[in-house]
C-alpha cells in the first residue's frame, strides 16, 4: 500500500537509501528535511505493515515544473511494479498541484530505471558528465510533459492511477535496482 511518508517513517526510509546508493546515501538530516519540507511529497510504499520502499517528488503548487528527487525500494521488492506505483504517485501528485512539466536525473549504469522513466513518456534532454560522485557516472537528464501523459496513458493502460498488490487504488497523497525494469536512481545530488 502507498502512502504518505510522515517523520515516523524515517529510520525504514534510511535503512532503505543505505542499502540502495551505499556511496552517495543521503544524510538522515536530509531525509529529514526532504520529508517536512515544504514544497516535499514523500511517499512510502508498504507491505504486511513494513516500509518496501519510497519515493519523493519537490513541487511549487502551481509552478510549471517539478522533480523527481528519489525512488528507492528493498531488493526483494523489485520487478514487480512497486517502483512504476510510487512514479505514477508522483506524477499523479505533480498533476493535482497544477505542474506542467517533471525532471529528474537517471544513473547512465542504470538502463533498468531510465527504461521505466521512457516507458512512462520521459524523453533525454541531455547529460551530466560524472554528476553522481564518488563514483563519476553520469546522469541522463530526462523530462516529461505531464499534460501528453495525463491525456495519452502509455503502455496501453488507460488510466494512471496506482494501484497496490491487491488492485485498490492509492491516493496520491529514486527508483532503485540493478537492471529491474522498476529501479535505480533518480536521486539528485542536492536536496
Amino acid at each position: 500500500m502507498i502512502r504518505r511518508a510522515t517523520s515516523d517513517d524515517l529510520e525504514a526510509i534510511m535503512a532503505i537509501e543505505h542499502a540502495s546508493f551505499p556511496t552517495d546515501a543521503w544524510s538522515a538530516e536530509t531525509m529529514a528535511a526532504e520529508l517536512a519540507g515544504e514544497y516535499s511529497h514523500y511517499l512510502v510504499d508498504e507491505q504486511d505493515g513494513r516500509v518496501v520502499g519510497y519515493a519523493g517528488l519537490r513541487s511549487v503548487r502551481g509552478a510549471s515544473d517539478a522533480d523527481i528527487q528519489t525512488i528507492a525500494l528493498l531488493d526483494a521488492h523489485r520487478g514487480a511494479g512497486r517502483g512504476r506505483a510510487l512514479l505514477v504517485a508522483l506524477l499523479s501528485e505533480a498533476s493535482a498541484r497544477g505542474n506542467r512539466e517533471v525532471f529528474l536525473e537517471v544513473r547512465a549504469d542504470n538502463p533498468g530505471a531510465e527504461g521505466l522513466y521512457l516507458s512512462e513518456g520521459f524523453t533525454e534532454l541531455g547529460r551530466r558528465p560524472r554528476y553522481y560522485q564518488p563514483d563519476g557516472v553520469d546522469a541522463i537528464v530526462m523530462k516529461l510533459d505531464l499534460r501528453a501523459w495525463q491525456t495519452e496513458p502509455p503502455n496501453g493502460r488507460t488510466s494512471h492511477d496506482s494501484e497496490d498488490r491487491n488492485g485498490a487504488i492509492a491516493p496520491p497523497d529514486r527508483v532503485i535496482s540493478s537492471g529491474s525494469s522498476d529501479a535505480q536512481t533518480a536521486k539528485e545530488a542536492t536536496a
